[in-house]
């Protein structure tokens, strides 16, 4: 179990790293992502840039314990 929160943890770290170059390619503007803006007040919600992920992710970790 300590392994699987450290891996988990270091993709969390990686993924914070690369963000700035994940956006340049349109990760976190997909269509499908709420972007709400107001006044002050600024709402993101990336419902399609997740359900990618996740599909992404399961994928690795299904090829992994395959």
């Amino acid at each position: 179990m300590s392994r699987t929160l450290i891996i988990v943890g270091l993709s969390i770290v990686a993924i914070g790293l690369l963000w700035p170059w994940l956006t340049r390619i349109g990760l976190g503007r997909l269509p499908g992502d709420i972007v709400i803006e107001r006044e002050h007040f600024r709402l993101y919600v990336p419902i399609t840039t997740g359900i990618l992920i996740s599909v992404v992710l399961s994928v690795i970790l299904w090829l992994i314990n395959r």
